[in-house]
């Protein structure tokens, strides 16, 4: 049975010693008054959550799975789960980020996140269900109407009501322009009817009503994406003041039989002239619709995040237990018959692969919910613009790149274990099985890569990657003069001058050739990937250099300069390969009608 341990030590040194976040919470008038204090509390707390409530949950929820009642229609979710989200909402936790004026706490995005991956280490399916309810809560308080705020925001804030986004059909996945589902207005508001399926928590009864966000065209609406709206579809009906009615026409006609996450409820809805109201304005679904994925995108990398980390904390007290031969360069258990397995130099690696992608991912992580809370709280107009481009620039890397690297670490670590990583008992490949789908729903990884370099970079001539790259020109030039950090440095001087000549060449050629930014755009997203990663960890090495030199004694911050230098070894390099395989160009790729005959 795997265990977890929430990582508070390394979050507080990201949050406190690298990015100094109270400093930074006390230029934003709504969270001046958080502090160290509170903010150490709240995630002590959360971590409790998770590890005592929920990650007990997760093996045996995996097994159990969800059950649909195809009489009723009605989703019952594995034994103990309505007794945790109970204790979940009891506690606050649904309310953390929230806007006070209908509910919240109103305390900062980054906090949530650390919160967040704690719950998706301890348990990602049990997670899903509230997780999603914070993208429909953003959603509707960027583009509700007042009714749908003032009736459904202290819900989904105080976790009586739990969200879903709506947007998958069966014949339309990625393509939404190609989507069926109609609404037909019927006085207030609307009649809705088609089929939507991958739904997450789509159907459950943990609680009173779930409010469904849901894509569909207008009678008079124009073709492709340009036509879609977007409704709030309610599974009971509500009346003017919010109070539950009769059972609204859209319920669940199947559960999906997936590779994983198999305790998470993920529905086949058919909605048979199901009442909702209209989101923002006619035929602009997509708009308001992308307030909620962009959260879910945040949300998906914090999920492998979250995997990485606990499949990291079992394979390493397993290698540190499992003795199998002896080392190489002599015996190092002597009192043993044979020398536990964390010796073994490749044992290393794969362990040090996982810690490297979590440290390198919180970082990340915690960074773009700082972008979050200024893009908005921050009381520079011109400080808001500029962290919510980068934070746009930086989410499709959030997303693809570190669920990469969630699942290589996941099977990395079922690795370790060898043979016993392959049985269910260990819970290693429940990890990997869970891990498997963050890297394709809410738009897969190819979709993420296209974003990032064909709309977030050559979308405005690359002006968004140079503003980011000045912040990385300054550390460079801050940092460059200090000796001990030229081994952090350097590399990550050499990959942001090279990236300006690897995106321009890119742009060029896909001005000749739009397919040439398909064929180059993944290769290029991991490159981006690694340059942010460069950046954190060349930060994270900043601070416990300089800790060493003023006398600290603390071994972590020894380890985090090791770690460091593994990533700087042994994965960083790879941007090479990356680099010259996107310059290979796109013919390889189309001109194989042949081989793909």
């Amino acid at each position: 049975m795997p265990s977890y341990t929430p990582p508070l030590r390394d979050m507080q040194f990201v949050l406190h010693e690298v990015f100094d976040v109270t400093s930074a919470f006390g230029e934003m008038p709504a969270h001046a008054d958080v502090d160290r204090a509170t903010i150490d509390a709240i995630l002590e707390e959360g971590g409790k959550f998770a590890a005592e409530v929920i990650q007990p949950l997760n093996v045996s929820g995996d097994t159990e799975g969800c059950t649909l009642d195809k009489t009723t229609h009605e989703v019952t979710p594995p034994k103990g789960y309505k007794e945790a989200y109970q204790q979940y909402i009891q506690g606050g936790w649904p309310a953390l980020s929230c806007d006070p004026e209908y509910g919240g706490q109103g305390l900062p995005a980054t906090i949530n996140g650390c919160f967040y991956e704690m719950l998706n280490a301890a348990n990602q399916a049990w997670t899903m269900y509230p997780g999603l309810s914070h993208g429909a809560y953003e959603a509707l308080l960027a583009h509700g109407t007042d009714w749908q705020k003032k009736v459904y925001l202290p819900k989904l804030i105080s976790g009586e009501w739990t969200g879903t986004m709506c947007l998958t059909e069966p014949h339309c996945g990625t393509d939404l322009g190609l989507l069926r589902s109609k609404a037909e207005p019927d006085g207030d508001s609307y009649l809705i009817s088609g089929e939507k399926i991958f739904i997450s928590a789509g159907e459950h009864n943990m609680v009173d009503n779930i409010v469904h966000l849901v894509l569909a065209r207008l009678p008079d609406a124009p073709a492709g994406s340009k036509g879609i709206s977007l409704f709030a579809v309610p599974k009971f009906n509500v009346d003017a003041d919010g109070n539950i009615g009769e059972r609204n026409g859209i319920y669940c006609g199947a559960l999906e039989h997936k590779m994983g996450i198999h305790s998470n409820a993920t529905a086949q809805l058919v909605l048979d002239k199901a009442r909702g109201t209209l989101i923002g304005q006619p035929n602009k679904g997509l708009q308001a619709m992308f307030v909620m994925m962009n959260a879910a995108r945040l949300g998906v990398g914090n999920q492998s995040l979250g995997l990485t980390e606990v499949a990291y904390q079992n394979a390493l007290a397993y290698a540190k237990d499992r003795l199998q031969m002896r080392s190489l360069s002599g015996v190092k258990a002597k009192d043993k018959p044979a020398d536990p397995i964390i010796v073994h130099p490749d044992v290393r690696r794969m362990l040090l692969t996982a810690k490297a992608y979590a440290e390198g991912g919180r970082a990340l992580s915690v960074y773009a919910g700082l972008l979050l809370d200024k893009e908005h709280n921050h009381p520079d107009e011109k400080v808001r613009k500029e962290s919510g481009e980068i934070l746009a620039l930086l989410t499709p890397i959030v997303k693809a790149f570190l669920t990469e690297n969630g699942f290589k670490a996941t099977v990395e670590c079922q690795q370790v274990f060898g043979g016993h990583g392959y049985i269910k008992e260990w819970g290693m490949e429940q990890f990997v099985r869970d891990a498997r789908i963050n890297m394709i729903y809410e738009g897969t990884n190819t979709v993420q890569a296209l974003d990032l370099l064909g709309r977030k970079v050559l979308g405005n001539q690359g002006a968004t990657l140079k503003k980011f790259g000045k912040e990385i020109g300054a550390f460079i030039a801050a940092e460059g003069v200090n000796e001990q950090m030229a081994e952090f440095i350097n590399p990550l001087a050499m990959l942001a001058d090279q990236m300006t000549k690897f995106t321009t060449e890119l742009g060029f050629r896909g001005f000749q050739n739009p397919d040439e930014v398909g064929g180059a755009a993944f290769d290029y997203m991991k490159v981006a990937g690694h340059l942010v990663f460069a950046y954190m960890f060349a930060r994270m090495a900043q601070v416990a250099q300089q800790k060493i030199a003023e006398g600290s004694n603390d071994p972590f911050y020894l380890g985090k300069l090791q770690t460091a230098r593994f990533y700087f070894a042994k994965l960083f390099p790879e941007t090479l390969t990356l680099m010259k395989t996107a310059r290979n160009g796109v013919k390889v790729l189309l001109d194989t009608d042949a081989a793909l005959a």
